[in-house]
């Protein structure tokens, strides 16, 4: 699907905004509410626009500290490969998991509440998932800034 001005401008708003109403969300892209309405069920069907979610506040919610883990694995096995995937989809501190290039096969995104919390998982989970040779973990200081919004 071409992704046209209008879209885009649809898109940007959502993804700063995504809990806005379609009248609010028309006004600011200058459409008529039906038809920025149409667009947006569009890019839905598309799957461009794959969900909505709220996002939290990591402090709030007891997960004070991120800590990014690379991974390295005993081997490069398609069989090791989609066993370490599949194990750590079900660490629920982990946000995100990326197969890499370079020394590391994977690094991870994990929330914690603090380093004692961050140990227990590394015990319960990160040095139980399959393949695992090697892990090197470091701590984020301070986030200087995130965001979830893609440039379109």
């Amino acid at each position: 699907m071409n992704i046209d001005e209008i879209d885009r401008r649809i898109l940007n708003t959502l993804q700063r905004s995504g809990r806005m109403s379609n009248a609010d969300l028309a006004e600011k892209v200058n459409l008529s509410p039906s038809a920025c309405h149409r667009r947006v069920q569009q890019l839905e069907k598309k799957k461009i626009i794959k969900d909505y979610v709220a996002l939290l506040d990591a402090r709030e919610v007891d997960r004070k500290s991120t800590i990014f883990v690379e991974i390295t694995l005993s081997g490069q096995a398609d069989a090791l490969l989609e066993a370490f995937e599949r194990e750590v989809k079900l660490i629920p501190d982990v946000l995100e998991c990326h197969l890499m290039a370079g020394t590391a096969d994977y690094l991870l995104k994990v929330v914690a509440a603090d380093t004692e919390d961050f140990a227990r998982i590394h015990r319960k989970y990160l040095a139980r998932l399959p393949g695992v040779a090697q892990l090197q973990s470091s701590f984020a200081l301070r986030t200087v800034f995130k965001t979830t919004a893609l440039p379109i």
